[in-house]
């Protein structure tokens, strides 16, 4: 039955994102852009492969490196209903963007998703300069769950290759299970981007025997979130993660990492990949491409300086309209 329903609702999300983005993103006619080249990858990870799509820009190489994973509780969602967005943050930004199609649960459970995810990076590392990408740039990123799979990734990177990840793009993301009910899951039950009841039967499907939490699944739950790279944190303010994404940020803070936290005020779960280009989604991803020119920069005074730039605090309240 379980595995019934998540079929039927990655049909349900594809068509809704479809739709959503159908003939919406800026063209080269319209504002001087020229698409992205996209090519599709196969990575090998344990007991199977799965796919990647790898987005080129016309920006000259070697350009930076996103690493995206995209959203879905775990259970929904794919690179193909993800295009239009990994497109949109590739042309906007220059980089060039790997999109991980991990394995979904009810299928595959914790943490495959993060054994892939892990695996993704790992290939960016070996073949991201083949394809015109910095590999001493790499970023992670990822909406929702997507977004715990960035912090996860971000996390086990820095005990196995440290100083690989240059930043950690965490937009709304899923850090803690929804055992530590936290205001914003009361406030927001009933969001239009995502649900509690949503979010309990997504936890279910991915940690099945429903442990509060895992060491690959809970990042927030963590003791030690030391020398990780830099973060930005985006959350929404009607979403019923709010609360565990911005109590991330403050973990990560507390570490002596350095932080970008910002609220989009009035928006829904959902706003930056679901709802197609719209005046938030715009914003936050200026704030994306900006964040990721200030980190570059950095990189380089260090490399310059041979010195590690202070930690800082940045915090953000940001409208959408």
């Amino acid at each position: 039955m379980n595995l019934f329903k998540a079929k039927m609702m990655r049909f349900v999300i594809r068509l809704i994102m479809r739709i959503c983005w159908w003939g919406k993103r800026p063209t080269k006619h319209s504002e001087g852009l020229v698409s992205a080249k996209r090519t599709e990858e196969t990575i090998a990870v344990n007991n199977g492969c799965i796919r990647a799509f790898v987005y080129t820009p016309t920006a000259p190489a070697p350009r930076p490196i996103i690493v995206y994973y995209h959203g879905g509780g775990f259970v929904v969602g794919d690179i193909d209903a993800y295009d239009p967005v990994c497109r949109d943050i590739c042309e906007k930004s220059g980089c060039l963007v790997v999109s991980i199609d991990y394995r979904l649960a009810p299928e595959y459970t914790c943490p495959t998703a993060a054994d892939d995810s892990l695996a993704g990076l790992e290939w960016v590392m070996a073949y991201g300069q083949k394809l015109g990408g910095d590999p001493t740039r790499i970023f992670v990123a990822g909406d929702s769950a997507g977004g715990n799979l960035a912090a996860v990734t971000a996390l086990q990177a820095r005990d196995r290759f440290p100083e690989t990840i240059k930043g950690q793009i965490l937009i709304y993301p899923v850090t803690d299970h929804y055992s530590a009910e936290t205001a914003s899951y009361s406030e927001n039950a009933t969001g239009q981007g995502l649900t509690r009841n949503q979010m309990i039967w997504f936890w279910d499907q991915y940690l099945p025997s429903k442990l509060p939490k895992h060491d690959l699944a809970t990042p927030l739950t963590l003791s030690n979130h030391t020398d990780l790279p830099p973060a930005l944190v985006i959350t929404a303010e009607l979403d019923p993660l709010r609360d565990e994404g911005n109590a991330y940020a403050e973990k990560l803070l507390n570490s002596q990492v350095d932080v970008q936290d910002s609220m989009y005020r009035g928006e829904q779960h959902g706003f930056f990949g679901s709802f197609g280009p719209g005046k938030a989604h715009q914003k936050a991803l200026s704030e994306i491409v900006t964040w990721i020119e200030k980190q570059s920069d950095k990189q380089r005074e260090t490399s310059i300086t041979g010195c590690r730039i202070s930690n800082r605090h940045s915090k953000v309240s940001s409208e959408s309209s």
